[in-house]
């Protein structure tokens, strides 16, 4: 069973590896005939597919180093997104010794616990024990100014880039009823339908677009782009369904939740973009901005699918 699992796996991501292939030639092809006219849109497109090649390759890796190294990725992926996040925020002195306990302790942590499967700790480790400890440790310098603001600042950060994400790698932790698969493939159809729900949203928007649906958040948002790219992701989760447990009107259901949930973490991250006037969150990716800017829906979709699994399928 192990053996044919791991076959499974490898030709999962062949089947990955070969839609880029198409897609890198047919970027390649729309490059050629552009010529020497400047095409933001095909240059984009380029960029981005040339950055899922990289995440694929990274992804792949980690997975087929074990579930140590698939944990050991998503603490790095809290750790950069931690650092785009509250890089742009303003911070004082006394927020130091809050950050170092967040970056040196809470990340590690965190992930240990979802190492070790402590349902129990990991689920309210953030949630409770970090959102008293950072305004405990920001009393230090004995610095009131903006002091609630500072505090929820880095309680949000953690919780966003470091607690939800971190139910990503929490999957291999479930054993589920009547499945018999890698736990793997758990977290790579969750990130396979949420990041396809992106990209199509972005497919269905430049193609058919007309109607936006929040001008000031996101402006490249449209709502025939949502409905277009939520209903093919989430038929992209029933095509997808031998990955997990659900049948085809449960895979389809699912699917449109995480999708839908995935949207609207990205209008919640735009929301905070827009509020510190940036586009990105970085440019640690090329074509696709900082690591926020690629995980912000996966953010919102993976404690959500956790749960979904754990209560109905446990």
């Amino acid at each position: 069973m192990m053996a044919h699992n791991l076959y499974q796996t490898y030709l999962l991501f062949a089947i990955f590896a070969g839609v880029l292939l198409i897609a890198s030639s047919i970027g390649f092809v729309l490059k050629q005939r552009a010529g020497t006219q400047a095409s933001p849109v095909i240059d984009n497109l380029n960029a981005r597919i040339n950055a899922w090649w990289i995440m694929l390759i990274v992804l792949a890796t980690a997975i087929l180093l074990g579930k140590i190294a698939f944990i050991v990725l998503f603490g790095l992926i809290s750790l950069f997104a931690l650092r785009e996040f509250i890089s742009l925020l303003p911070t004082r002195r006394g927020d130091y010794f809050p950050l170092l306990i967040s970056f040196y302790f809470m990340i590690p942590y965190q992930y240990y616990l979802v190492y070790t499967d402590w349902y129990g700790l990991y689920s309210i480790f953030i949630p409770l024990y970090a959102f008293l400890l950072i305004p405990i440790a920001s009393l230090k310098q004995e610095d009131t100014k903006h002091f609630l603001e500072r505090s929820a600042k880095i309680q949000w950060g953690l919780m966003i880039c470091v607690f939800c994400v971190s139910y990503v790698p929490a999957l291999l932790n479930l054993n589920l009823i009547h499945f018999h698969g890698d736990k793997i493939w758990l977290a790579m159809w969750l990130i396979m339908v949420v990041q396809a729900s992106d990209v199509l949203q972005y497919v269905c928007g430049k193609l058919f677009g007309k109607h936006k649906v929040a001008p000031i958040l996101s402006p490249s948002k449209t709502i025939e782009g949502l409905i277009g790219g939520v209903i093919l992701a989430s038929a992209l989760g029933v095509a997808m369904k031998w990955l997990t447990p659900f049948n085809l009107w449960q895979a389809a259901a699912i699917g449109l939740v995480v999708c839908i949930f995935g949207f609207f973490g990205g209008l919640v991250m735009s929301a905070i973009k827009r509020d510190r006037g940036v586009k990105d969150w970085g440019q640690l990716i090329q074509g696709h901005g900082g690591m926020l800017d690629r995980i912000d829906s996966v953010c919102f979709s993976a404690p959500i699918f956790f749960h979904i699994l754990r209560y109905w399928w446990t």
